[in-house]
């Protein structure tokens, strides 16, 4: 029982880091004048994807980080809380999209 509460307490934990390392994140790009491209996504030689079907690639790679951090791979949890911020910020780039589109 006290296991599942641990884990359960870095999970959380996890989700708090990577929240404030995405406001962090976001702000410095629009600081900058940027937006986001995860690293991982863009790849040459391939024609640019929507932000949806990069949203669609981080999530499923994050899929294969769930258990082994469970499992307890520190390698695995770096990833996944990369994964977590990188969706989070797609996601808010997926909404002002739409909500573009949605205006005209």
């Amino acid at each position: 029982m006290d296991s599942e509460y641990s884990q359960a307490r870095y999970m959380q934990q996890m989700m708090l880091d990577s929240d404030a390392m995405a406001n962090y994140s976001m702000a410095m790009l629009a600081a900058q004048g940027m937006s986001f491209v995860p690293t991982n996504i863009a790849r040459a030689g391939q024609p640019p994807q929507s932000k949806y079907a990069q949203l669609l690639q981080v999530i499923e790679e994050i899929s294969k980080d769930i258990r082994p951090s469970y499992a307890g791979s520190k390698n695995a949890a770096e990833r996944l809380k990369r994964g977590i911020t990188n969706a989070r910020i797609l996601v808010r780039e997926c909404l002002i999209e739409t909500e573009r589109s949605a205006r005209q």
